[in-house]
């Protein structure tokens, strides 16, 4: 692509689904669903289609083209995740948020892995078994794109607000050993060779990078941002230093056969924690950042939405497979916040909607999914996860914002308008008669 057919791709994108999301908040939808309905119309498999250019995107392949916007969205939104994880919430719910997040992706994996292979034993032609495992593991994955949108775009708040925040930021470290264990046990039954570097080593390796390399730049972030007193440059510093991280975090290299790298979604989140506990300014630089990264996150849903492939649903194996793996997914996730819930003593409210909450995949499940494509029936579980995102990110945002509107921390959404708040005062007459 030349470089003002991407500006123009971009800027339709953009324009796209702000346009979207006006009708979209007229028949009570978040803001997200829109982005995400303007990107499939912007797709390959509808304006894309006609091959115009700068109008929509003509290809799948064209789209991943964006791909640095995306993981850029992604790295401030854990960075602004990690902003929940201040120090007097983790001593109230610390240990709650741990066995929270744990045993709900724990228990979703469990259940999908005996519905799919269930599903291997009674038709093997259907999935196989390292495929069945495989899914199960990415089942555990959430993704936090969606329901921090839904959070702020709505301003909710309270406790199911919180602790659902914070089980989405540790539900990235769970899935990953989870889904590395369940790979490295796929290959070893196509192989017949178990790998405990590969299922155990390197996941853990990832993990502990990934904090290290978070909390040091959110230290330096920190100790830099003390140098200057203007917003702006602390804004701007911030921003400078989100990228960085972005950009360590894709690094990966090898050292004696076991292979490093990092979870960007982990490292930004970490560094978000460490600058939010202690900077004492970090509350009013956080908003700042929020609203510089508001056109970056519209972009972020639209080619997500775009990204969508609709060439799963000609594929009747897949939807069959896919309406399982769905099915038993969303079991999994509400049984498993309820029961992890009730165990630690959480409120009704939050037992009866956290579930729900947690129903939203896309980017991470992805990855895990990109990975597993060197199985055997790899084709299959990328096909399954696609469909399930394209469920899931259309429906989830939706469900949670019911979710916690029955919690009662969404309040009604008022008439207030900006352009109302803003328009210029009547000059008031200093000669008025008393």
């Amino acid at each position: 692509m030349t470089m003002e057919q991407i500006l123009v791709c971009l800027s339709s994108a953009l324009i796209g689904g702000l346009l979207l999301s006006r009708p979209a908040k007229k028949l009570g939808l978040p803001a997200v669903t829109a982005y995400l309905v303007a990107g499939l119309l912007l797709g390959p498999f509808f304006l894309g289609a006609l091959g115009v250019p700068g109008l929509g995107f003509a290809s799948l392949e064209q789209v991943s083209t964006f791909h640095i916007v995306t993981q850029v969205a992604l790295g401030f939104i854990a960075f602004a995740i990690g902003d929940e994880f201040r120090l007097e919430q983790l001593r109230s719910m610390g240990s709650q948020v741990i066995i929270v997040g744990v045993a709900q992706a724990v228990i979703t994996t469990v259940i999908v892995d005996l519905a799919l292979i269930a599903l291997h034993l009674l038709n093997p032609a259907l999935i196989s078994l390292p495929s069945a495992i495989t899914l199960g593991a990415i089942a555990a994955a959430t993704a936090p794109a969606a329901t921090l949108m839904v959070v702020r775009q709505y301003k909710a708040d309270g406790p199911l607000t919180h602790l659902l925040l914070m089980v989405v930021a540790i539900d990235d470290a769970v899935g990953l050993v989870l889904f590395s264990a369940s790979f490295g046990v796929a290959t070893a039954i196509e192989s017949g060779t178990l790998s405990v570097i590969s299922m155990l080593v390197e996941p853990l390796i990832e993990i502990v990078l990934s904090l290290v390399l978070g909390g040091l730049a959110g230290f330096l972030l920190h100790r830099m941002e003390q140098f200057y007193h203007s917003r702006s440059k602390r804004r701007s510093l911030s921003i400078g230093f989100v990228l960085l991280t972005v950009g360590l975090s894709m690094v990966e290299f090898e050292i004696g056969g076991i292979h490093i790298g990092f979870s960007l979604l982990l490292t930004c989140m970490m560094a978000g924690t460490v600058f939010c506990n202690i900077c004492r300014t970090s509350q009013e630089i956080m908003e700042r950042i929020d609203h510089w990264t508001a056109p970056l996150n519209v972009l972020f849903f639209v080619l997500s939405g775009a990204e969508l492939d609709l060439g799963v649903l000609s594929q009747p194996l897949v939807l069959l497979v896919g309406v399982v793996y769905i099915l038993f997914r969303s079991l999994g996730k509400f049984s498993g916040a309820y029961l992890s819930c009730a165990a630690t003593g959480c409120d009704a409210k939050i037992k009866n909607h956290l579930g729900i909450t947690l129903l939203p995949q896309a980017g991470v499940a992805l990855g895990m999914a990109l990975t597993a494509q060197t199985l055997s029936g790899g084709d299959v579980v990328r096909n399954v996860v696609l469909f399930s995102v394209l469920v899931y990110e259309l429906v989830g945002p939706t469900l949670t914002k019911r979710s916690l509107t029955a919690a009662g921390e969404i309040k009604p959404e008022g008439k207030t308008s900006a352009r109302t708040i803003n328009a210029p005062k009547e000059p008031v007459s200093l000669n008025q008669d008393k």
